[in-house]
């Protein structure tokens, strides 16, 4: 009998985690893991955007709650998950990161981050289904609690380049695809299991963008960890890459070459309507961090409309976190 204690205390030490990486091996229950994305993506109910009337960040609980109270906000569990060479924050029980290396999933560049006012933004978390894509198939029947769950689940979020970040904002599938295209399949797969999780719908174009990616990789299944895959094996070296870039760029200089010897320039469209620009980020004001999550915008990061220094009281370049 003693053995058999002794062997589950020594499994419990070996699964025991720090407050900066508790959320790492989370298990991801009901999300589908394992089995085939392309299946697991026709189990998925179908059918349109419903409103988004009503939907506010606050709704969706505290940004970056410590929902798992393992001491640390997920903001910075995320970070402490998905980047390399971190460095914390002293007096912070290693939980606020203050420095890392990130391989940016959505991009595939490498990002270093420094916590700072003009430099946290550099690196911010994704939520790979976004909150208002979420609330507008489904989560407005779910519970507060579940939607709480929903925002800070670890299978959801993503440390990832700020500017794909902001130029996803809170698009699907059949608007909004990673730069880096090796990072596609996982991205949509992962997009299906968090769907299947909280039993959230698919419109008819996101099934139809989801599956074109999922063609080019038909043996692709839901992931079953909570970061991104970590496999070598699976990587191009930086010389295959550079063979294949060599090999792309005087194929596509010969196609154009054709192109122009074939065919006539065309003659050019008329220019299109110039895009209404949004609105100065003077014209939004928020008194204080509660009017922020009121309105559905908080965190804001430094140079989204409604950003002041007043309200990011840490001055990382992220405020009402």
């Amino acid at each position: 009998m003693m053995s058999v204690l002794s062997g589950l205390l020594a499994v419990g030490l070996v699964v025991g985690l720090s407050a900066g990486s508790a959320l790492a091996v989370e298990p991801t229950d009901n999300t589908g893991a394992g089995q085939s994305a392309t299946q697991a993506l026709d189990s998925l109910e179908v059918k349109g955007r419903a409103p988004k009337t009503g939907y506010k960040r606050t709704q969706f609980g505290k940004a970056w709650a410590d929902v798992d109270r393992n001491g640390c906000d997920t903001r910075n569990d995320i970070l402490n998950r998905d980047l390399t060479d971190v460095k914390h924050k002293v007096r912070t029980h290693d939980c606020v990161v203050k420095s890392g290396q990130l391989h940016d999933p959505y991009t595939g560049k490498d990002i270093a981050f420094k916590k700072g006012w003009k430099t946290s933004t550099a690196v911010q978390i994704d939520h790979v289904v976004a909150l208002s894509d979420a609330w507008q198939k489904g989560a407005q029947k779910l519970s507060q609690t579940k939607r709480t769950e929903l925002a800070n689940d670890p299978y959801n979020l993503l440390a990832v380049q700020g500017k794909a970040n902001q130029k996803k904002s809170d698009g699907d599938a059949a608007t909004w695809l990673p730069s880096n295209k090796s990072f596609r399949c996982e991205y949509v797969a992962r997009q299906i299991g968090v769907k299947h999780k909280y039993s959230l719908w698919i419109t008819q174009a996101e099934k139809e963008a989801i599956s074109k990616v999922l063609s080019s990789c038909p043996t692709q299944t839901v992931p079953d960890y909570t970061g991104v895959k970590d496999s070598t094996a699976e990587k191009t070296t930086e010389s295959e890459q550079t063979e294949q870039t060599q090999t792309e760029q005087p194929a596509e200089q010969a196609q154009q070459n054709q192109q122009t010897t074939q065919a006539p320039a065309p003659e050019p469209a008329p220019a299109p309507a110039p895009a209404p620009q949004p609105a100065p980020q003077q014209d939004v004001y928020y008194p204080n961090c509660t009017a922020a999550r009121a309105a559905g915008a908080a965190p804001i990061y430094q140079g989204q409309p409604g950003y002041r220094s007043q309200l990011d009281r840490d001055h990382d370049g992220v405020a009402c976190e």
